[in-house]
Protein backbone atom coordinates (compact mmCIF):
# COMPACT_ATOMS: atom_id res chain seq x y z
CA UNK A 1 0.00 0.00 0.00
CA UNK A 2 1.13 3.38 -1.30
CA UNK A 3 1.83 5.94 1.47
CA UNK A 4 0.43 9.46 0.65
CA UNK A 5 2.68 11.90 -0.67
CA UNK A 6 3.80 14.67 1.74
CA UNK A 7 4.12 18.59 1.62
CA UNK A 8 7.67 20.01 2.11
CA UNK A 9 8.14 21.77 5.46
CA UNK A 10 9.16 25.47 4.87
CA UNK A 11 12.66 25.99 5.61
CA UNK A 12 13.00 27.77 8.82
CA UNK A 13 15.97 29.85 7.18
CA UNK A 14 14.19 30.82 3.94
CA UNK A 15 10.89 31.11 6.01
CA UNK A 16 12.60 34.13 8.11
CA UNK A 17 13.85 35.90 5.53
CA UNK A 18 11.13 38.54 5.14
CA UNK A 19 13.88 41.64 5.25
CA UNK A 20 16.03 40.05 2.51
CA UNK A 21 13.12 39.45 0.39
CA UNK A 22 11.78 42.98 1.07
CA UNK A 23 15.01 44.67 0.18
CA UNK A 24 15.34 42.49 -3.02
CA UNK A 25 11.90 43.68 -4.24
CA UNK A 26 12.41 47.64 -3.26
CA UNK A 27 15.47 47.36 -4.90
CA UNK A 28 13.87 46.27 -8.11
CA UNK A 29 10.75 48.21 -8.05
CA UNK A 30 10.88 50.82 -5.37
CA UNK A 31 8.99 51.94 -2.10
CA UNK A 32 5.93 53.24 -3.36
CA UNK A 33 4.91 50.20 -4.75
CA UNK A 34 5.21 47.31 -2.28
CA UNK A 35 3.15 47.16 0.96
CA UNK A 36 2.55 44.71 3.97
CA UNK A 37 3.80 41.21 4.36
CA UNK A 38 1.30 38.73 3.20
CA UNK A 39 2.43 35.48 3.93
CA UNK A 40 4.95 32.83 2.21
CA UNK A 41 4.12 30.12 -0.13
CA UNK A 42 6.02 26.49 -0.01
CA UNK A 43 7.52 25.61 -3.17
CA UNK A 44 9.83 22.48 -2.37
CA UNK A 45 13.09 21.78 0.14
CA UNK A 46 14.41 25.08 1.00
CA UNK A 47 12.37 26.64 -1.80
CA UNK A 48 9.46 29.18 -0.68
CA UNK A 49 7.96 32.21 -1.94
CA UNK A 50 7.34 35.76 0.16
CA UNK A 51 4.16 37.60 -0.69
CA UNK A 52 3.86 41.16 -0.74
CA UNK A 53 0.71 43.47 -1.10
CA UNK A 54 1.28 45.34 -4.19
CA UNK A 55 0.29 48.95 -4.70
CA UNK A 56 1.38 49.31 -8.21
CA UNK A 57 -0.95 51.33 -9.80
CA UNK A 58 -3.86 49.58 -11.84
CA UNK A 59 -3.07 46.52 -9.87
CA UNK A 60 -5.81 46.08 -7.26
CA UNK A 61 -5.44 42.60 -5.71
CA UNK A 62 -1.98 42.04 -7.18
CA UNK A 63 0.79 40.65 -4.98
CA UNK A 64 4.71 40.48 -5.50
CA UNK A 65 6.46 37.21 -5.02
CA UNK A 66 10.03 37.00 -4.27
CA UNK A 67 11.03 33.40 -3.98
CA UNK A 68 13.72 32.95 -1.94
CA UNK A 69 16.16 29.40 -1.49
CA UNK A 70 19.33 28.22 0.06
CA UNK A 71 21.93 25.47 -0.46
CA UNK A 72 22.55 22.38 1.99
CA UNK A 73 24.24 23.57 5.19
CA UNK A 74 24.06 26.91 4.51
CA UNK A 75 22.67 29.85 6.61
CA UNK A 76 22.37 32.61 3.87
CA UNK A 77 19.30 32.74 1.32
CA UNK A 78 19.11 33.93 -2.59
CA UNK A 79 16.50 35.72 -4.30
CA UNK A 80 15.97 33.61 -7.35
CA UNK A 81 12.72 35.53 -8.44
CA UNK A 82 10.48 38.57 -8.49
CA UNK A 83 7.22 38.58 -10.30
CA UNK A 84 3.69 40.48 -9.76
CA UNK A 85 1.09 38.15 -10.06
CA UNK A 86 -2.80 38.37 -9.34
CA UNK A 87 -4.22 37.34 -5.86
CA UNK A 88 -7.69 36.56 -5.60
CA UNK A 89 -9.35 39.72 -5.62
CA UNK A 90 -7.32 40.84 -8.78
CA UNK A 91 -8.79 42.15 -11.73
CA UNK A 92 -7.46 40.08 -14.31
CA UNK A 93 -8.00 39.72 -18.62
CA UNK A 94 -10.42 36.90 -19.56
CA UNK A 95 -9.64 33.84 -20.58
CA UNK A 96 -7.91 33.84 -24.18
CA UNK A 97 -10.21 32.97 -27.09
CA UNK A 98 -8.91 32.41 -29.99
CA UNK A 99 -10.27 34.62 -33.08
CA UNK A 100 -12.31 31.94 -34.69
CA UNK A 101 -14.06 30.88 -31.88
CA UNK A 102 -15.23 34.19 -31.34
CA UNK A 103 -16.61 34.60 -34.75
CA UNK A 104 -20.84 34.50 -34.65
CA UNK A 105 -23.18 34.35 -37.11
CA UNK A 106 -23.71 37.58 -38.51
CA UNK A 107 -20.17 39.10 -37.83
CA UNK A 108 -19.08 38.58 -41.30
CA UNK A 109 -19.23 41.79 -43.76
CA UNK A 110 -19.03 42.61 -47.34
CA UNK A 111 -14.87 41.52 -48.13
CA UNK A 112 -14.29 39.47 -44.98
CA UNK A 113 -12.67 36.49 -45.38
CA UNK A 114 -12.96 33.54 -42.82
CA UNK A 115 -11.62 29.87 -44.57
CA UNK A 116 -12.02 26.90 -43.08
CA UNK A 117 -9.49 25.13 -41.44
CA UNK A 118 -7.71 21.94 -43.12
CA UNK A 119 -9.25 19.32 -41.02
CA UNK A 120 -12.81 20.75 -40.58
CA UNK A 121 -15.05 17.94 -39.38
CA UNK A 122 -17.95 19.29 -41.10
CA UNK A 123 -16.10 18.96 -44.57
CA UNK A 124 -14.97 15.94 -46.18
CA UNK A 125 -13.22 15.55 -49.65
CA UNK A 126 -15.92 14.70 -52.51
CA UNK A 127 -14.27 11.21 -53.30
CA UNK A 128 -14.66 10.03 -50.25
CA UNK A 129 -17.98 10.90 -48.90
CA UNK A 130 -19.48 8.71 -51.13
CA UNK A 131 -17.26 5.47 -50.36
CA UNK A 132 -19.62 3.03 -48.67
CA UNK A 133 -16.62 1.15 -47.89
CA UNK A 134 -14.40 4.20 -46.43
CA UNK A 135 -17.11 5.25 -44.21
CA UNK A 136 -19.97 2.75 -42.84
CA UNK A 137 -21.74 5.09 -41.33
CA UNK A 138 -22.56 7.12 -45.03
CA UNK A 139 -25.83 8.15 -45.22
CA UNK A 140 -27.26 5.81 -48.24
CA UNK A 141 -29.68 8.82 -49.38
CA UNK A 142 -26.72 11.43 -49.75
CA UNK A 143 -24.44 8.50 -51.66
CA UNK A 144 -25.64 9.55 -55.45
CA UNK A 145 -25.60 13.44 -54.72
CA UNK A 146 -22.37 13.48 -53.30
CA UNK A 147 -21.29 10.87 -56.04
CA UNK A 148 -22.18 13.12 -58.61
CA UNK A 149 -19.93 16.10 -57.80
CA UNK A 150 -16.74 14.31 -58.53
CA UNK A 151 -14.87 15.88 -61.36
CA UNK A 152 -17.81 18.93 -61.39
CA UNK A 153 -15.18 21.59 -59.14
CA UNK A 154 -16.27 20.83 -55.60
CA UNK A 155 -13.52 19.65 -53.70
CA UNK A 156 -15.20 19.32 -50.45
CA UNK A 157 -18.66 18.07 -49.50
CA UNK A 158 -20.50 18.08 -46.57
CA UNK A 159 -19.82 15.34 -43.45
CA UNK A 160 -22.58 13.68 -41.78
CA UNK A 161 -21.02 15.77 -38.84
CA UNK A 162 -21.41 18.92 -40.69
CA UNK A 163 -24.89 18.36 -41.87
CA UNK A 164 -26.58 17.16 -38.19
CA UNK A 165 -24.57 20.09 -36.78
CA UNK A 166 -26.65 22.21 -39.41
CA UNK A 167 -29.99 20.45 -38.83
CA UNK A 168 -29.54 20.74 -35.09
CA UNK A 169 -28.97 24.61 -35.57
CA UNK A 170 -31.96 25.26 -37.51
CA UNK A 171 -34.07 23.31 -36.00
CA UNK A 172 -33.64 24.42 -32.59
CA UNK A 173 -32.90 28.23 -33.70
CA UNK A 174 -35.68 30.99 -35.25
CA UNK A 175 -37.06 28.48 -37.90
CA UNK A 176 -37.54 25.49 -36.14
CA UNK A 177 -41.10 24.51 -34.32
CA UNK A 178 -40.52 26.38 -31.01
CA UNK A 179 -40.31 29.57 -32.42
CA UNK A 180 -42.39 32.32 -30.91
CA UNK A 181 -43.98 32.45 -34.78
CA UNK A 182 -44.59 28.85 -35.17
CA UNK A 183 -46.33 28.29 -31.41
CA UNK A 184 -48.89 31.12 -32.60
CA UNK A 185 -49.12 29.84 -36.34
CA UNK A 186 -52.67 28.62 -37.95
CA UNK A 187 -50.54 25.80 -39.54
CA UNK A 188 -47.39 24.32 -39.95
CA UNK A 189 -45.15 25.00 -43.47
CA UNK A 190 -45.69 21.69 -44.66
CA UNK A 191 -48.79 22.80 -45.42
CA UNK A 192 -48.25 26.38 -46.70
CA UNK A 193 -48.21 27.56 -50.18
CA UNK A 194 -45.38 29.07 -50.53
CA UNK A 195 -43.21 26.68 -49.18
CA UNK A 196 -40.64 25.64 -51.93
CA UNK A 197 -39.59 21.89 -51.61
CA UNK A 198 -35.80 21.05 -51.56
CA UNK A 199 -33.70 18.09 -52.51
CA UNK A 200 -31.30 15.84 -51.02
CA UNK A 201 -31.66 14.08 -47.58
CA UNK A 202 -32.42 17.47 -46.01
CA UNK A 203 -35.91 17.84 -47.81
CA UNK A 204 -38.03 15.32 -45.72
CA UNK A 205 -37.18 18.07 -42.52
CA UNK A 206 -36.73 21.52 -44.06
CA UNK A 207 -38.15 23.48 -47.23
CA UNK A 208 -37.59 27.01 -48.02
CA UNK A 209 -40.13 29.97 -47.02
CA UNK A 210 -40.86 32.24 -50.77
CA UNK A 211 -43.08 34.55 -49.50
CA UNK A 212 -42.27 38.16 -48.97
CA UNK A 213 -45.10 39.04 -46.19
CA UNK A 214 -43.19 36.15 -44.11
CA UNK A 215 -40.22 36.86 -41.58
CA UNK A 216 -38.38 34.01 -43.08
CA UNK A 217 -38.78 34.65 -46.56
CA UNK A 218 -35.88 33.50 -48.47
CA UNK A 219 -34.85 30.89 -45.72
CA UNK A 220 -34.35 27.41 -44.92
CA UNK A 221 -37.65 26.45 -42.27
CA UNK A 222 -38.53 23.49 -41.13
CA UNK A 223 -41.92 21.14 -42.44
CA UNK A 224 -43.52 22.01 -38.75
CA UNK A 225 -42.08 25.55 -38.12
CA UNK A 226 -45.29 27.94 -39.09
CA UNK A 227 -46.33 31.68 -39.01
CA UNK A 228 -49.14 33.97 -39.43
CA UNK A 229 -48.93 34.27 -43.58
CA UNK A 230 -49.69 30.58 -44.05
CA UNK A 231 -51.54 30.62 -47.66
CA UNK A 232 -54.67 29.09 -45.90
CA UNK A 233 -54.85 30.80 -42.69
CA UNK A 234 -57.94 32.60 -41.97
CA UNK A 235 -58.29 35.54 -43.68
CA UNK A 236 -60.76 37.07 -41.26
CA UNK A 237 -58.85 39.16 -38.63
CA UNK A 238 -60.47 38.75 -34.54
CA UNK A 239 -59.96 42.03 -33.12
CA UNK A 240 -57.81 42.07 -30.12
CA UNK A 241 -59.73 43.01 -26.87
CA UNK A 242 -57.97 46.87 -25.94
CA UNK A 243 -56.96 46.33 -22.27
CA UNK A 244 -58.55 49.89 -20.15
CA UNK A 245 -56.55 50.87 -17.84
CA UNK A 246 -57.89 51.44 -14.60
CA UNK A 247 -60.00 53.77 -13.09
CA UNK A 248 -57.99 57.29 -11.55
CA UNK A 249 -60.03 59.07 -8.58
CA UNK A 250 -59.82 62.65 -9.59
CA UNK A 251 -58.99 64.07 -6.29
CA UNK A 252 -57.48 68.09 -7.59
CA UNK A 253 -60.84 69.11 -9.32
CA UNK A 254 -64.34 69.78 -7.62
CA UNK A 255 -68.22 68.91 -8.61
CA UNK A 256 -70.05 71.47 -9.02
CA UNK A 257 -73.84 70.82 -8.20
CA UNK A 258 -76.96 72.64 -10.39
CA UNK A 259 -79.36 73.61 -7.95
CA UNK A 260 -82.88 74.18 -10.05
Amino acid sequence: MSTPSRRPRADLVCRDAVDEARAALLDAVGTDHVGDHLGHEVHGERVLSHQFESRQTGYDGWRWSVVVTRAPRQRDVTVNEIVLLPGPAAVVAPEWVPYRERVQPGDLGPGDLLPPDEDDPRLVPSWVAGDEMSDPLVDDSSVRPVAEEIGLGRVRVLSLEGRDAAVQRWYEGSQGPESEHAQSAPAPCRTCGFLVPIAGPLSTVFGVCANESAPDDGRIVALNHGCGAHSEGDPVRTPRAVELPPPVFDTYATDELSVF
